[in-house]
């Protein structure tokens, strides 16, 4: 067995809270680890970033539904929400995965610390829009999803950043806010995990147990304790206040994408 395979099971168990935790996918946290350890295995350089959100979407398809599980035990789920982003989530997310992996790395890297930058000033500022609107309509959900979506596939996270403010704003209290946002990562992961597959179906170069753009073993280690942690941090979220928390994980993940983005425009 491969030694970089142990440390993999290390990533489940801190993504896996931190998405329970939050109501996010865990793709912010795991995407830039895998980069890193993908990058000091020596796989394809120029597919250094499809690999980490391929498989970090495949993950996020267990850590999802485990987290989701939780949440709903807390009756902490919207599911009218669910049902009315869900097709728009698959559909922007599908897209947005598709297009990604025909994106050079470097370009990639770029948007999704970009992107990631936003996400941790947003914990950071602990930014919670002043709750003054019900919920839109039907089709209007329908398009936010889209753009979620969208946006969730270019940086395999399972959309909270974006759901859990746009739901607070519209007068859903925080803890629905996050265990709604936990569901609505299972569209997300799906359909994105689906689009890297097919998209790096036919790629050549990719290492040994890529399955399209997700590697297998990183899958695997990643998901075994996973589905562990995202409970534990499901059932932390309803016990305590996570203000501090928040922005604790802020910096982590603006330090992550700094580090992520420094090696990458280093090599």
């Amino acid at each position: 067995m491969n030694a970089w395979w142990l440390l993999y099971p290390l990533i489940g168990c801190f993504s896996g809270f931190i998405a329970g935790l939050f109501g996010v996918g865990g793709g912010l946290v795991i995407v830039p680890l895998l980069f890193m350890l993908f990058a000091a295995q020596g796989f394809p350089p120029e597919h250094l970033m499809h690999l980490s959100l391929g498989t970090a979407m495949a993950t996020i398809v267990i850590t999802s539904l485990s987290s989701m599980r939780t949440h709903h035990q807390h009756g902490a789920v919207r599911w009218p929400i669910f049902k009315a982003m869900s097709p728009g989530l698959l559909l922007g997310t599908l897209c947005g995965s598709l297009l990604a992996s025909t994106v050079p790395t470097r370009p990639l890297a770029v948007v999704f610390t970009a992107i990631v930058y936003i996400a941790s000033a947003q914990m950071i500022l602990d930014f919670k829009p002043k709750p003054s609107r019900v919920l839109p309509s039907v089709l209007t959900l329908f398009m936010v999803g889209i753009a979620i979506g969208g946006v969730s596939s270019l940086v395999a996270a399972g959309g909270g950043f974006l759901s859990v403010p746009f739901m607070f704003w519209h007068n859903v209290s925080i803890h629905q806010a996050v265990g709604t946002s936990a569901a609505l990562g299972f569209p997300i992961a799906a359909a994105g995990a689906v689009g890297y597959i097919v998209s790096g179906w036919n790629v050549v170069g990719l290492p040994a147990y890529s399955f399209g753009f997700v590697y297998l073993p990183a899958f695997l280690g990643v998901v075994l304790t996973t589905i562990l942690a995202a409970p534990l941090g499901a059932r932390t979220a309803h016990s305590l206040p996570i203000g501090k928390l928040k922005r604790a994980f802020g910096f982590m993940l603006a330090l992550l994408a700094t580090s992520m983005l420094v090696k990458l425009l280093t090599t």
